[in-house]
């Protein structure tokens, strides 16, 4: 873990004109929903897309190597930076033991870069993997990731937060967060996908979905 990276401030937190982020967080969401955003996501049935993606030492991970002899749970972030991301891997964390004991495996996939994926290990733990998706690519492959409108880009740098250097590039695309379990073929068996960031696939019914799948064997 890079010790010199600076903490991301959390949003909640900053001291900006606006201190009220409901009303603007609210429009974004329904813009997002109204343009169909998410909707092409991996479903319940369908084989999820193979993949290689950098972990945070740098490595390509395929997902046949991840997929393994067990369920597998994938969660993309927005990343340590995003409040709502932290308490999901917060989540996560406390039950890393659970999932393992159900054969399954927890990975992390977000697009910061800088060494911010080794401090996204470290706050989750050292059972899970966490992998780069940089530029997004996957993400947009996905349907998962879309363009931060320039208003909101403006008020994050006022919060200090500046998704060109978070992200490596000026693209201004945010993912939507999302949690997918797959079975040992690489089919999907749950699926949370939704535009508003603020709510994220409950640890605990994810769990018990990996259970389900490990008791069929």
């Amino acid at each position: 873990m890079d010790s010199k990276l600076p903490e991301a401030p959390a949003i909640a937190d900053c001291d900006t004109a606006t201190t009220n982020w409901t009303p603007i967080y609210d429009a974004f969401i329904a813009r997002l929903r109204a343009a169909g955003v998410g909707r092409r996501a991996p479903k319940p049935g369908e084989r999820f897309p193979a993949f290689a993606l950098p972990d945070d030492r740098g490595r390509y991970r395929t997902l046949g190597d991840l997929l393994g002899g067990g369920p597998l749970v994938l969660s993309f972030n927005r990343g340590g930076w995003c409040p709502y991301c932290r308490a999901e891997l917060a989540g996560w964390a406390e039950r890393l033991g659970a999932l393992g004991a159900a054969n399954g495996r927890f990975v992390s996939i977000a697009g910061e870069v800088g060494g911010r994926a080794e401090r996204l290990h470290a706050m989750i733990g050292a059972a899970a993997a966490v992998l780069c998706d940089v530029d997004h690519g996957l993400a947009l492959a996905l349907g998962l990731a879309f363009c931060c409108d320039a208003d909101l880009q403006r008020r994050y740098r006022a919060c200090g937060l500046d998704l060109a250097e978070i992200y490596g590039g000026g693209g201004g695309f945010l993912p939507v967060p999302a949690t997918f379990v797959l079975d040992r073929d690489g089919i999907v068996r749950f699926a949370f996908v939704d535009p508003d960031f603020r709510q994220r696939a409950d640890p605990d019914t994810v769990l018990a979905a990996v259970r389900a799948l490990a008791a069929a064997g």
